[in-house]
């Protein structure tokens, strides 16, 4: 094993200029609001340079890789749509072209999530190259997964492909050490009904607005009554959003809504933590506030819809599983420093493929998650072109 990891690295280095012309390259094509057929056809033509078996758009317009034809099948998942860039002021360089700094390449996507694309697709390609591949059919999945987590993987197991992998590596940022779970969310919405009345004749009507004011205020001091979990972590709620409907700016609103993103740690189911909230609504409006469990049905840029609903459970793997030793074995063989297996704060695809389809997984990839979604979105160069080693070996190491 020790001679093919040398091989592995050897070729990693020889591709090094190939992988960061590539990252670049998809980061210079935004993919915001899931639009991400351009960067798609981009990630495609990398494949087929390297000669993948397979290269194709799924029906909701996910890009899909494949490697062989093995009986044991481990997906490389990888969004590579985005998140806006904001207020463009507020960066201090194109967020697209983005710049190297102290060996750090800054873009959007840098770190959520391109950044594990060139180590994944070049990390299979070296895998086959060397033999690592025997008995596996692999995927890469560059997918859509900002607006709606764990969407995307549902559709390759229940539409397109059709097909539940063995195992699944997520490559969502975590600093080059091996994750095994993460919180589970909740997305609600409290709506208020009013009656509307002039402004100057106020008392007529019926306020949407300070019926939830109570709801605020009690989502606002509920943390410490949350669930715990010692990997895990504490659960977290947190208000959002907040849209109203008015018929004028000097009239009473009728209808007042606010949104809340609810983390979940293991021990809290979605109907206790729906229940949470409806406790927190006065008795005497309880007949006009009500609490509602969010869906999404929004089509692909492709058209499709996959309706699901907003519940994301938590999920993690013990640290002696064997997938997870694997990675931490993977780590040790590349020369990456000893470190405890982790988790995320934020969430991932995890959601679907390991909370709902119960299929064993981790994450391994570039960058710290506390740079995404900021205009300091960023992942180490080196880190990005390394990780195509851990994506090379794993699969032999695979029990």
């Amino acid at each position: 094993m020790t001679e093919k990891v040398s091989e592995i690295q050897t070729r990693v280095q020889a591709a090094r200029e190939d992988m960061i012309g590539f990252m670049r390259a998809i980061c210079a094509i935004p993919s915001m609001d899931s639009q991400l057929k351009q960067v798609g056809e981009r990630i495609a033509a990398e494949m087929r340079k390297l000669g993948f078996d397979e290269v194709r758009f799924d029906k909701m317009g996910n890009i899909l890789g494949r490697i062989g034809n093995g009986k044991r099948v481990i997906v490389y998942d990888s969004h590579v749509d985005t998140v806006g860039i904001g207020d463009p002021a507020e960066w201090e360089w194109d967020p697209f072209k983005g710049k190297v700094e102290d060996g750090i390449f800054y873009a959007r996507g840098a770190c959520d999530e391109k950044g594990s694309t060139p180590g994944m697709i070049y990390g299979l390609a070296i895998a086959r190259d060397l033999g690592l591949l025997e008995g596996w059919t692999a995927y890469y999945f560059g997918n859509m997964e900002e607006w709606c987590d764990g969407i995307a993987p549902n559709t390759f197991v229940e539409v397109d492909p059709k097909v539940k992998p063995d195992f699944v590596v997520i490559g969502e940022p975590t600093k080059m050490q091996v994750y095994r779970g993460h919180k589970g969310r909740l997305e609600m919405r409290v709506v208020s009904k009013g009656k509307s009345a002039h402004a100057a004749s106020n008392h007529l009507g019926d306020n949407a607005i300070y019926k939830l004011l109570p709801v605020i205020e009690g989502i606002r001091d509920l943390e410490p009554q949350l669930g715990d979990h010692p990997f895990l972590g504490h659960g977290k709620i947190t208000v959002s959003d907040m849209h109203v409907k008015t018929p004028s700016l000097n009239a009473v609103p009728d209808e007042a809504v606010i949104y809340i993103d609810r983390r979940m740690t293991f021990g809290e189911s979605k109907e206790t933590v729906k229940a949470q909230v409806e406790a927190l609504i006065p008795a005497e409006f309880r007949s006009t506030v009500k609490v509602e469990e969010l869906f999404y049905d929004e089509p692909s840029y492709t058209g499709f819809v996959f309706p699901v609903d907003k519940y994301f459970p938590a999920w993690a793997l013990e640290q002696n599983h064997p997938l997870v030793e694997a990675g931490q074995e993977t780590r040790r063989q590349i020369g990456l420093p000893e470190a405890p297996s982790g988790k995320w704060n934020f969430s991932t695809n995890g959601i679907y493929w390991a909370g709902k389809a119960g299929i064993p997984s981790i994450g391994f990839g570039p960058g710290d998650e506390e740079t995404a979604h900021t205009v300091r979105d960023s992942v180490p160069l080196e880190d990005m072109v390394q990780a195509a080693g851990f994506y090379a070996l794993l699969p032999s190491l695979i029990p």
